[in-house]
């Protein structure tokens, strides 16, 4: 086939005589996955903050409880839009504190004095900042939006109650059932096949995996009454959330707090995808087990 070379052509929205920061949020509206900030829908635009002006866009994962705080900057980052970002952010996440919450800032330029700036909030207060690239061939408009600094992840789920929250298995049998918490141990066999040293440990939020008493969480499980959730630790890949899909496996949504795909699972679907199920297994033994290098 021949492809035919075509340049694009970089455009200033701030100074442009017709687009401006509306149009923007029109096109991040229409499909707000152009950001790159996963499977997210639009959740509100222009949203009245108490004494604070209007937040840009709130967007939601789809099937996920993280939301996005976008403000969006024509032209170069500046003191003022991170304070803005960071104060409606803030209203956002006192109001509504069931769900995990982003401060996303979009602007046109970010410069390395803003990124050290802003990289200075990023340990305490989760901050993306995404430059917005618009690029024109004949009489069409594209936005490009690059990440230019993510949110720092924090340590892992359960690090700082491994030793005060310890439970037992009768614990479990009770929030959830005999029966689902047999699933673990199904699950747990599997485990076994490549690492034999690991058993359950029963702590207060979920079950996780231990060798002779320390905690090795690369997959944790939450027995509930009619299922068990499956959780494991994995970098969050397209490749990797379309085949658990085609599977037939219900991945209920990745978790970007604590890197993981969340799967709940039956006794039937043990059964008919075990194969799957200890592969996915095997992957997050590898690459985030203590042991999974020696393998």
């Amino acid at each position: 086939m021949n492809l035919k070379y075509a340049k694009l052509v970089p455009v200033s929205l701030k100074s442009h005589p017709v687009l401006n920061e509306k149009w923007v949020q029109d096109r991040i509206a229409e499909d707000p996955e152009i950001l790159g900030l996963g499977d997210v829908v639009l959740k509100d635009r222009e949203r009245n903050q108490p004494r604070a002006g209007r937040l840009d866009l709130l967007l939601q994962q789809a099937e996920g409880n993280r939301r996005y705080e976008v403000e969006i900057q024509l032209g170069k980052a500046d003191e003022s839009h991170i304070i803005r970002t960071i104060e409606y952010w803030d209203i956002e996440r006192k109001r509504y504190p069931q769900y995990e919450h982003t401060a996303v800032i979009v602007a046109e330029e970010i410069t390395s004095r803003f990124l050290n700036v802003i990289s200075l909030f990023n340990g305490t207060i989760p901050l993306v900042a995404i430059q917005m690239k618009a690029l024109q061939l004949g009489d069409a408009i594209s936005l490009s939006f690059t990440t230019v600094l993510d949110a720092v992840q924090r340590g892992l789920e359960g690090e700082d109650e491994e030793i005060s929250e310890v439970t037992d298995r009768s614990y479990w049998e009770k929030r959830g059932s005999p029966a689902t918490v047999a699933l673990a141990d199904s699950l747990l066999k599997l485990v076994q096949v490549f690492d034999p040293t690991l058993e359950l440990k029963y702590n207060k939020f979920y079950i996780g995996l231990a060798r002779q008493g320390i905690a090795d969480n690369f997959v944790l499980f939450r027995p509930k009454k009619n299922w068990v959730c499956m959780e494991l630790r994995l970098d969050r890949d397209p490749a990797l959330t379309d085949k658990i899909e085609a599977s037939g496996l219900n991945m209920m949504d990745y978790q970007d707090r604590w890197g993981r795909y969340r799967i709940n699972l039956t006794k039937a679907d043990i059964a008919k995808h075990e194969g799957v199920i200890s592969e996915l297994m095997r992957a997050a033994y590898r690459e985030f087990s203590g042991a999974g290098s020696e393998e």
